[in-house]
């Protein structure tokens, strides 16, 4: 059931999104990683830093906390999702996106939903799809269908590279009880993901700052690199952090700076064609 600090918007094809909203200044919307939804999210601790300065959306992904989901899954039917939400944050919007969020923040800009920069951490993006990343959405598919929740959310999670040491922390947690209540999503992050690589990048016309962790892995680190190279107004930026995730305070900080300076970049383009 919705609480009084929920809304809800319908995307283009009825699904409806639940999300909330906090702070003043220009929107901002989160899009959060596989697994992630507002009841269990990514970005604790930084939509309050931000909504100092931003009037922050946080939504969940369909088939997610209190967001309805229709199938069949397609990728054009998340950026709908996210062009729901930027249409009711009020449009142009700044978009930061984590690992499967940033892909869904880059093929959202790619398909021209009104954004005025994207932030993306760690986006899982190579060149072009590998080798095997087919085999993986099947096998993970398979589970899913089968009905081995518990079983897939693991399997995703060695697949994608979390180590085991962090993954075994996580069992019998009710962290782990909360993504294994979403594992049939983790197929939809699957595919986006076999969906992605930088020719979609070509397309994305914003500014947009890739982020990294220092204490990630070099693959992490090296597609977020070539990323950001690859995007027509990319920037490149490593913060402090663990594997594949970085200090609250300095990502808000970071974020703060760089959509502020698009802000007001905007804002002066705005006064010199009154």
């Amino acid at each position: 059931m919705l609480s009084i600090h929920d809304h809800t918007t319908t995307s283009a094809d009825g699904t409806v999104i639940a999300y909330d909203r906090r702070g003043a200044g220009p929107p901002l919307v989160l899009v959060e990683p596989a697994a992630h939804f507002r009841g269990f999210s990514a970005f604790d601790g930084l939509a309050e830093r931000l909504a100092s300065d931003f009037r922050v959306y946080q939504y969940d992904r369909r088939g997610r906390g209190l967001s309805a989901d229709t199938p069949p899954y397609a990728v054009s039917r998340e950026v709908e999702d996210l062009a729901a939400v930027v249409a009711a944050a009020g449009a142009p919007a700044f978009a930061y996106g984590f690992s499967s969020g940033a892909l869904v923040a880059l093929h959202a800009a790619a398909a021209g939903v009104d954004l005025r920069a994207l932030a993306l951490l760690e986006p899982p993006l190579q060149a072009e799809p590998a080798e095997g990343d087919s085999a993986f959405t099947a096998t993970l598919e398979s589970l899913l269908a089968a009905g081995r929740h518990d079983e897939a959310t693991a399997y995703f999670h060695r697949s994608i590279g979390v180590p085991d040491e962090i993954t075994d922390g996580m069992r019998d947690t009710p962290a782990w009880e909360a993504m294994v209540s979403v594992a049939p999503t983790l197929a939809y992050d699957a595919r986006l993901s076999d969906e992605s690589s930088h020719r979609l990048l070509e397309r994305v016309d914003v500014p947009a700052l890739v982020l990294d962790s220092s204490g990630s892995t070099d693959d992490l680190t090296g597609w977020a690199s070539a990323a950001s190279r690859a995007l027509p107004y990319g920037s490149h930026r490593s913060l402090p952090g663990g594997w594949h995730g970085v200090d609250q305070e300095a990502l808000a900080l970071a974020l703060s700076d760089f959509f502020g300076t698009a802000d007001r970049a905007a804002r002066e383009v705005v006064g010199r064609q009154r």
